[in-house]
């Protein structure tokens, strides 16, 4: 995002008059909101689930927007809807979506209820790359388009192939001796369907080797791992094997950002996580993320989390009691 508040370009995946879940779908809904009822156990919160990279939220009483990184994941929601801000676009899901991500991006999300009786039920479905990419040599996966570099992030509509899948691991939680051997067959199910549904070929362009997409997601690891350096655009893209210009255009087009936009909020995230988690005072989590000038840093934090660090840290201490809370409606997929 612009240091300023972003011009929203685009409402992704949110039609002008919402269509309703066709029958079988929302037989397939009723269950998933009764699943996932039942492994929160009437809590509020997130559960980690015994399926490895799956996670349940349950969110009755959601707070303002939060920032956080999302990470390559499906996320599905069986009551209520989420917006999300990536850069300057807005992505939108409900019932009757789907979102994935395919590259760490930084998020701004905000979860909606329709009342305290229909809390927020969701879940995230970790997607590891590496099985993606033994996926997608699969001589006998079906042939699609390449794609060029395109958002890390879509959302798309739910469909059967998706959703069932998706409803058997929810029941494997209650045979978990069965979690071992049929949690992954499933979950290659799941990816399988992502890869050949809807907006699949960008999910392949992460996992395909050499790819742009694959290029920049490199980049994107290096740049979480050394975000306290000064950023040179020039060595990224030589990292990479790209040009400059070819580096940037295909950076902007999968994160929605510039490098530098992506590098500070890397920084502004970790340090208020650096305060707010780890208890550090705000002159040295700024140090610790590059920042040398105090009043960038507070400039820019007030910016992005709309209130000064000191400010922002007293608010967070008053309101510890709603960590978990707060927690898992920034973490819901």
């Amino acid at each position: 995002m612009s240091d300023e508040t972003p011009q929203i370009n685009a409402v992704v995946g949110q039609p002008a008059q919402p269509m309703p879940l066709e029958p079988e779908i929302d037989e397939a809904r009723k269950e998933l909101v009764a699943l996932l009822k039942h492994v929160m156990g009437g809590q509020d919160g997130t559960v980690v689930t015994a399926v490895p990279g799956l996670h349940v939220f349950c969110i009755s009483k959601p707070e303002g927007p939060k920032h956080a990184f999302a990470s390559p994941a499906l996320g599905l929601i069986a009551q209520g809807s989420k917006r999300i801000i990536v850069g300057d676009d807005i992505y939108v899901y409900d019932p009757m979506h789907y979102l994935v991500t395919s590259v760490d991006l930084p998020v701004c999300g905000q979860v909606r209820v329709a009342s305290h009786n229909e809390p927020y039920l969701g879940l995230r479905l970790e997607l590891a790359l590496d099985d993606i990419g033994e996926l997608i040599r699969d001589e006998k996966l079906p042939a699609k388009a390449n794609a060029p570099a395109s958002r890390g992030m879509y959302v798309n509509r739910i469909a059967m192939p998706v959703l069932e899948p998706v409803l058997r691991l929810l029941r494997l939680l209650d045979t978990p001796e069965d979690v071992p051997i049929m949690a992954p067959l499933i979950k290659r199910e799941i990816m399988y369907r992502l890869l050949v549904n809807g907006e699949g070929a960008r999910l392949r362009q992460i996992a395909l080797q050499d790819s742009h997409t694959q290029r920049i997601a490199k980049a994107i690891s290096a740049l979480r791992v050394n975000y306290a350096q000064s950023l040179r655009v020039e060595d990224m893209a030589r990292a990479v094997h790209m040009s400059v210009s070819s580096f940037h255009h295909h950076f902007k087009a999968v994160t929605a950002m510039s490098p530098l936009q992506y590098q500070k909020q890397l920084r502004l995230q970790e340090a208020r996580r650096q305060m707010l988690i780890a208890g550090a005072d705000v002159a040295s989590a700024a140090h610790a993320v590059g920042y040398e000038s105090p009043s960038q840093f507070a400039r820019e934090y007030g910016r992005m989390f709309g209130a000064p660090p000191l400010r922002d840290k007293r608010r967070w201490l008053g309101e510890a009691g709603n960590d978990a809370l707060a927690a898992a409606s920034m973490e819901a997929a």
